[in-house]
């Protein structure tokens, strides 16, 4: 925050860091972070819940909401206590609000609520896409904007032209499943386990991923959005045979799962490169962002960072410990928020689905 003092026959400019509280509770992750000036990350703790919803194939809401609320409390003391902070040393509580689990959000904006009244300091309403798009500019000198940028998790796929901090406009979205959720479900066909984007990626490293033509759904030359559920299905269809749905599995060698897997995967990084590109002529930047828990796929970013080195653009990718759901990218998109002067209401209320059109 800035103020002034008089010094000797002026007036002299002084500066101290502005220092965020974040809590993100949008899914299963419970995280806590502390972050100054909106690019400095002094603590970043994340508890994951992935043991717990291992077996069921993905995210059960009621285990979410009530493992949030076992180790809240214990997170937040965790990441002051590793930013070496007290509460006098906060300046403002950002927390995801939307889009999310509304039972996981209610918790994380619960306790934001709570705190704010109690020290008595500003709360932010942080929503968890655009703070995805401000994870790749946690550490940088200069804000990368203008830029297009892509958000690819488990919920959501988004393409987002990106003119500040809080100027955003949406390009284009999933019209079904996300591509997090298609690498899930794609796992679960494949006989590997939950998360599905980390299991397909390791067994990819041993497949080819010309072995299957797996298709590219585009939805016609001029669109920016995304469509999952075809290859999901090919992949289905490709371990059973046409019109099935089970028995394949146990008749497929591990080498030819590998193959598939390494072909589904390269699918989906095509589609993505490619309409990331078709994004960034529709709106003529020079710039790139990645993040979102897919996003960690390191054959995204690779394939990502040769297509922008081949038409001399910048590309800015969240570093990893920031692609997953994490607090440190709701206190720095908050930092902003702060600096706007947009502080909500303690009336806050959790919203399962975002309010940008």
């Amino acid at each position: 925050m800035r103020g002034w003092r008089r010094g000797p026959g002026s007036l002299e400019e002084i500066t101290r860091v502005t220092t965020i509280l974040g809590i993100e509770t949008s899914c299963d992750e419970t995280a806590a972070a502390v972050v100054a000036d909106g690019r400095h990350v002094r603590s970043n703790v994340v508890a994951s819940q992935v043991e717990f919803h291992k077996k069921y194939g993905g995210v059960v809401p009621e285990i979410a909401s009530r493992k949030h609320i076992e180790v809240l409390n214990s997170v937040i003391g965790e990441a002051m206590a590793t930013a070496q902070c007290r509460h006098d040393d906060i300046d403002a509580l950002a927390v995801t609000y939307a889009p999310g689990l509304v039972g996981s959000l209610l918790i994380g904006v619960t306790a934001a609520k709570t705190l704010s009244w109690l020290w008595g300091k500003p709360l932010l309403a942080v929503d968890h896409l655009h703070a995805h798009t401000t994870s790749p500019a946690i550490g940088l000198d200069a804000p990368p904007w203008p830029a297009v940028a892509l958000v690819v998790s488990g919920g959501h796929t988004t393409l987002f032209y990106v003119r500040d901090f809080l100027d955003f406009q949406r390009l284009g979205a999933t019209t079904d499943d996300a591509a997090g959720e298609a690498f899930d479900k794609v796992a679960t066909i494949l006989g590997l386990s939950y998360p599905g984007g980390p299991s397909i990626e390791a067994r990819a490293r041993d497949g080819d991923p010309h072995a299957v033509e797996f298709p590219r759904t585009m939805l016609g030359r001029q669109s920016l959005d995304f469509s999952f559920s075809g290859i999901k299905t090919a992949v289905l269809y490709h371990v059973n045979g046409p019109g099935k749905t089970s028995g394949g599995l146990e008749k497929m060698s591990p080498q030819r799962i590998a193959d598939a897997a390494a072909s589904f995967q390269q699918a989906v990084v095509d589609v993505l490169v490619a309409k990331t590109m078709r994004a960034v002529s529709r709106v003529r930047v020079d710039t790139v962002v990645l993040g979102g828990g897919v996003a960690a796929n390191a054959l995204l970013r690779q394939a990502l960072r040769e297509e922008c080195q081949r038409r001399n653009l910048t590309l800015h990718t969240a570093d990893l410990a920031y692609c997953g759901d994490n607090a440190a990218m709701i206190a720095a998109h908050g930092y902003h928020l702060l600096q706007a002067g947009r502080i909500a209401a303690l009336t806050l209320a959790a919203r399962a689905t975002t309010e940008m059109k």
